[in-house]
């Protein structure tokens, strides 16, 4: 199911729709780095590249932590 969420990035509102699973495991990326959701999300929205989506560049994130955390077994 997708879930679809408005909040403010630097000040800007702006609506992300995620898969209900993308967004159980950005906040776990959250809480493992102590940080909100907002900050997170205001993180990668800064480091996407230009064009590219923002509800896909979380998912990449996601994805990239997912990986990293496989290959170190956890």
């Amino acid at each position: 199911m997708t879930d679809k969420r408005s909040l403010s990035i630097r000040g800007h509102r702006t609506s992300i729709s995620l898969e209900d699973a993308f967004w159980t495991e950005l906040r776990a990326i959250a809480a493992r780095r102590h940080s909100s959701l907002a900050a997170l999300i205001a993180e990668i929205d800064a480091e996407r590249p230009p064009g590219t989506n923002l509800s896909s560049a979380i998912r990449l994130r996601v994805l990239a932590d997912a990986l990293a955390r496989a290959g170190d077994g956890a």
